[in-house]
């Protein structure tokens, strides 16, 4: 865990789950997620990951495909952490992640 004491503060929760694309594979995670949902009545989900890593950008487009999946209307905060500060991005922000020619238009200006 690349934030010990960040992860330990945030996970004071009643549920906190942890998981690396790294190791398991994108589809897993998005269908565990989309099965807790299915059986659980959350009212908010916290995807917490380092800012600028390829597979932990995976985890909040699992996360916003398990939403899609169950049809759920639960509250995300997608929330990075970059050199050492917490700070939360929008779920639009998770989503144009997905096209790169829209961040290529958006660099564009």
């Amino acid at each position: 865990m690349e934030w010990p004491k960040i992860s330990e503060k945030l996970c004071g929760k009643p549920l906190c789950l942890s998981s690396c694309p790294e190791h398991d594979h994108i589809n897993i995670i998005a269908l565990k997620t989309s099965s807790i949902l299915a059986r659980v009545n959350l009212k908010e989900i916290q995807v917490i990951t380092v800012d600028g890593s390829p597979h932990c950008l995976h985890l909040h487009h699992a996360v916003e495909e398990a939403l899609k999946i169950t049809g759920k209307n639960i509250k995300v905060r997608h929330i990075v952490i970059y050199k050492g500060k917490l700070l939360q991005v929008s779920r639009d922000a998770v989503k144009i992640a997905r096209f790169l020619h829209k961040i290529d238009n958006l660099l564009k200006g």
